[in-house]
């Protein structure tokens, strides 16, 4: 906690003539096949909103903001009705799938207003965390990270990963904070930051404490999924856990020729071993083992470090096109 801003001062950009303004807030919420659960995800973001608004905490323009990532059952259908009944519901639709983290930078690079906080749509965020972090705001904090507490509701499996997986960020010296998913607060200052930062393969999570400015945290309590089923099975996962290593560390590639360099040092010294033997003592015995194991042992070693290559090289084709990261199709 002593990395992050623990005492913060009043920022006197908050005031006019000695009075508070209204913060003007806007929740964005990426989507993805989540019918089951946006009535409800719905039902408490407003009266989130809601008492926040009537608590003069926030003005009476924020709005709750769904980005629609192309999916395919009726969640847009959904998100127009509740825009249809009220204007406090806006609604970003991406033309196709382009993915989590491309349909939250959509949200993030359209909507207005003085601060956003970006939450999934399951639930498993605290919605009562987003006070907290309004208060940290006012306190003079650019982004504040919501970060869970504990992780009960997750699998030992999801666990165990997701704490090595932090740590291994933190070996290979990914900036990055533990316990933190895409649930924060970020102010218009750092939005606008954000906005510069141009690269197609997005890791959020390792972007946002890039930005710098003053920072955060505001601890929660995760809850289970209140519906429907997660958007990242296994596969998706590893995936992103990949994305998040290559974008932000070379160290793979460094591990790569070091490994290498090993591995031509030990055969050198067997092949010295080999010779030796061969020569002087009758240890040689005939048979497949002493060349079939080690072919087989360096073969794999280099088709890994291959594929660490060119995950690498695929990376740097993606970028060099310069593809746009998102289309929008339509918005609320």
């Amino acid at each position: 906690m002593s990395e992050y801003v623990e005492s913060l001062t009043l920022d006197k950009d908050l005031f006019r003539n000695g009075e508070l303004l209204a913060t003007t807030l806007n929740l964005v919420v990426p989507c993805y096949n989540e019918e089951e659960v946006l009535p409800e995800t719905s039902t408490r973001l407003f009266a989130l909103l809601d008492r926040l608004i009537k608590a003069g905490e926030v003005s009476d323009e924020s709005r709750i903001v769904f980005v629609d990532d192309g999916s395919r059952d009726h969640t847009w259908s959904i998100i127009e009705a509740l825009h249809a009944t009220n204007a406090r519901y806006g609604g970003i639709k991406l033309s196709r799938n382009r993915g989590h983290q491309n349909a939250l930078l959509a949200g993030l690079l359209t909507v207005q207003g003085d601060v956003i906080v970006s939450l999934d749509a399951d639930l498993q965020d605290d919605v009562e965390a987003i006070p907290r972090m309004l208060a940290q705001y006012r306190l003079g904090a650019e982004i504040v990270f919501g970060v869970r507490h504990k992780r009960d509701t997750d699998t030992f499996f999801k666990r165990f990963t997701a704490r090595n997986y932090y740590k291994l960020l933190g070996t290979f010296g990914v900036d990055i904070q533990p316990g933190h998913a895409d649930f924060r607060l970020m102010s218009r200052k750092t939005v606008e930051a954000l906005r510069q930062f141009q690269e197609v393969n997005l890791f959020l999570r390792g972007i946002i404490p890039l930005l710098g400015f003053k920072t955060a945290v505001v601890e929660y309590e995760r809850a289970p999924r209140f519906a429907g089923e997660s958007k990242y099975p296994l596969g998706k996962m590893l995936a992103f856990a990949f994305d998040g290593i290559t974008s932000f560390s070379a160290v793979p590639l460094q591990w790569s020729t070091r490994i290498g360099a090993l591995l031509a040092f030990g055969s050198l010294c067997f092949g010295a071993w080999a010779a030796f033997a061969r020569l002087f003592t009758d240890l040689t015995v005939p048979g497949w083992a002493s060349t079939v194991i080690p072919m087989y042992f360096l073969g794999g070693i280099q088709l890994l470090f291959l594929g660490v290559i060119g995950g690498y090289i695929s990376k740097t084709y993606a970028e060099t096109k310069q593809r746009p990261r998102f289309i929008i199709e339509r918005t609320l």
